[in-house]
C-alpha cells in the first residue's frame, strides 16, 4: 500500500501533508496527556511491529505494494492517536532509510495507514466488542474483523487516490503525468489484492495477538474496553 514517489502530483502530495500536519499535532498532544510512562515502551514496540510487518511487501500492478500494517492492533492496545504516531514513525523510517514509499508521498501514506486505518479499525473493534468481557471470544472476532475491514478501507482510499491522478494531472492531449491508471483500474486492483490476501493476513495476525494477550497479559486490553 506504500505509494512511491512520482505517482502523485504535487497538489495531491501537498494536500495530504496539509491534512496530516494538524493530525500529527493533535496526536502528539493526546498521546502526551493519555499515555502513561509504562505504556511508552509499548508505543515503541508497536512502531517496531508495524515496521517489520510492512517490510513484507508484495508489488502489485497499480504501482504500489500490498502488505499487512498492524495499525489496528496498535490502536486496540494503545488507542488510535498513539497508533497514528507509531505507524507514522514506521512509515517515515521506511521512506527515508529504505526507500519504501516515497518521501513526497509520506503525507498520503500516513493518511491511509496511520490515520484512516487505526481509527476505522479501532471503532469497528469497539462496536463489535461492545461491553464484552476481556477474555471474551467476541473480542478476538472483533479484532480480526476490524483488521480486515480497516486494511481494505485504507486500500480503497489508496486506489481512489491513484485513480484521481489522471483526472487531476495530465497534458493538453489527456496523457497522464503521474499515475497512469484511472479509477476503473486502480481501485479494483488495490481492493482485489487486499480483499483476498493481505486483509486475511491482517485479520489473522490481529486476532491471534489479541487471543494471546487475553491469556497472558489481559491488562493490556483494558484500553480497548
Amino acid at each position: 500500500m506504500h505509494i512511491p514517489d512520482g505517482y502523485l502530483g504535487p497538489a495531491t502530495c501537498g494536500f495530504f501533508y496539509a491534512v496530516m500536519l494538524p493530525i500529527w499535532g493533535i496526536a502528539s498532544r493526546r498521546v502526551k496527556k493519555t499515555l502513561s510512562a509504562k505504556q511508552v515502551p509499548m508505543l515503541a514496540i508497536g512502531a517496531a511491529f508495524s515496521f517489520v510487518i510492512m517490510m513484507l511487501n508484495v508489488p502489485i500492478p497499480a504501482g504500489t505494494t500490498g502488505h499487512a500494517v498492524g495499525a489496528v492492533l496498535v490502536a486496540i492496545l494503545l488507542g488510535p492517536w498513539a497508533a497514528c504516531i507509531a505507524i507514522t514513525v514506521a512509515l517515515v523510517i521506511q521512506a527515508l532509510l529504505f526507500g519504501d514509499g516515497g518521501i513526497t508521498a509520506i503525507g498520503a501514506n500516513c493518511f491511509n495507514m496511520a490515520f484512516v486505518m487505526p481509527f476505522s479499525g479501532y471503532y469497528i473493534y469497539k462496536a463489535i466488542s461492545y461491553k464484552s468481557a476481556i477474555d471474551s471470544k467476541r473480542r478476538v472476532i472483533a479484532a480480526g474483523i476490524a483488521g480486515y475491514l480497516a486494511l481494505n478501507i485504507a486500500a480503497a482510499l489508496t486506489g481512489f487516490t491513484f485513480g484521481l491522478q489522471p483526472l487531476l494531472h495530465h497534458t493538453a492531449d489527456g496523457q497522464a503525468l503521474y499515475c497512469p491508471y484511472g479509477l476503473k483500474v486502480a481501485v479494483p486492483v488495490m481492493l482485489a489484492e487486499h480483499l483476498f490476501v493481505f486483509g486475511w493476513v491482517e485479520a489473522i495476525v490481529t486476532a491471534l495477538v489479541i487471543k494471546y494477550l487475553q491469556k497472558n497479559s489481559p491488562e493490556l486490553l483494558e484500553r480497548g474496553n
